[in-house]
């Protein structure tokens, strides 16, 4: 039995309902009413929470790249130009925070630095989420574990020596590891959903799986091999602008994920073989003895 933790007011980990959550991330593109209207959304599906991005474009972007130029909604502007132009900062947050607990739905953010840790540190969240860029960011994992909150470790791009040292820095008890691979949109041949089972092995916490493909079939795969927390990206539509929108799930597939996500634990069972009522028909019209020799139609 894996260990469990707690987020917010639910139970995460083996023996709970998946925890679902619907990364909003920056497919918002700076405004807040297309966040809204994706919480909204994520809402409508029956998620379990919202997760945004939240960074300082000043210490997350490479010197090389700040100065590249490139397309976008607001014109042929620097990268980290527009890295600053999708970045919501105080009023934006407290809006969300606003609408958020208005409907009722948990949120929080991937925190991709210290000042974002802090900054994110007001608005009372029930867990951060570190992305896979700053998992090698021992400086922020310690500034993390200080708060004491459950703290979900992504995984992508990462060596296995890399997490061991991440996990080191971390309260295993309250941890959720997800693997991922970072590549937007991934490849089925680079999802290797049978790491969930090495990371199940390795680490007595729960394991999840954030996913970057197209479609929903591996999602509901990671469910079957153990993952207990699916995250995937929400957009209005994956022919919106943006870096993460081809690798999103748009809202009628997340209202399907979620359903088919229930039913494949519904399927699960207790691994206890019986025979149930509903075969009992079946069961005296197609059985037949003979001797000691059994037959039976399946």
């Amino acid at each position: 039995m894996q260990r469990e933790l707690k987020i917010g007011d639910r139970w995460v980990g083996d023996g709970h309902p998946t925890y679902v959550i619907a990364e909003i991330g920056i497919n918002h593109n700076g405004d807040v009413e297309s966040a809204k209207r994706l919480i909204d959304a994520a809402l409508l599906a029956g998620v379990d929470a919202v997760k945004f991005q939240k960074r300082t474009p000043e210490l997350c972007v490479p010197l090389e790249e700040r100065e590249k130029m490139r397309d976008t909604p607001w014109g042929y502007i620097s990268y980290i130009d527009y890295r600053n132009r999708v970045e919501f900062e105080n009023d934006e947050y407290t809006q969300i925070s606003e609408y958020c607990q208005e409907r009722k739905i948990p949120w929080f953010s991937s925190v991709w630095d210290e000042p974002s840790a802090e900054f994110m540190e007001a608005f009372d969240p029930p867990c951060h989420k570190v992305p896979s860029a700053a998992l090698t960011d021992h400086d922020l994992l310690i500034f993390l574990r200080s708060t004491g909150r459950p703290i979900i470790l992504s995984t992508g791009m990462s060596t296995m020596d890399e997490i061991d040292q991440a996990v080191d820095l971390l309260v295993i008890e309250n941890l959720v590891i997800t693997h991922a691979t970072s590549t937007y949109p991934c490849a089925p041949s680079e999802l290797n959903l049978n790491m969930i089972k090495t990371l199940r092995a390795r680490f007595a916490c729960p394991i999840g799986y954030s996913g970057h493909e197209v479609g929903l079939a591996p999602s509901l795969a990671a469910v079957a091999l153990g993952a207990c927390m699916i995250e995937r990206h929400i957009t209005l539509d994956r022919a919106m602008w943006g870096s993460d929108q081809a690798a999103s799930v748009e809202p009628h597939g997340f209202a399907r994920l979620m359903k088919d996500i229930r039913v494949t634990e519904e399927a699960f069972g207790d691994g206890v073989k019986r025979v149930y009522e509903s075969e009992q028909g079946a069961l005296r019209k197609l059985r037949r003895v003979k001797g000691n020799v059994r037959g039976n139609s399946h």
